[in-house]
């Protein structure tokens, strides 16, 4: 089965920031595991194919911080709705 791997720039300015994206992650199926960096402000998905990026993006875009930049397997996407 394969994988997705997400990366997005998060405006982030505390650990509460970085929890909340956290939090929203660790409960949504089909993340194998996450990376979640105050210090480099991004959020790294590992996910089930069946997992597409705009619900990443959606769940992340929930917790109230801005996407800035948005990855999909290496490709730059688009994060506005």
């Amino acid at each position: 089965m394969a994988e997705h791997n997400y990366k997005f720039n998060v405006s982030m300015s505390c650990g509460g920031c970085s929890g909340a994206v956290e939090r929203v992650l660790k409960k949504l199926d089909g993340v194998k595991s996450y990376n979640v960096s105050l210090d480099s402000q991004t959020a790294e998905i590992v996910a089930a194919d069946s997992l597409d990026y705009d619900t990443v993006l959606a769940t992340i875009k929930k917790t109230g911080k801005k996407v800035n930049t948005g990855e999909a397997d290496g490709q730059p996407m688009k994060v506005d709705e």
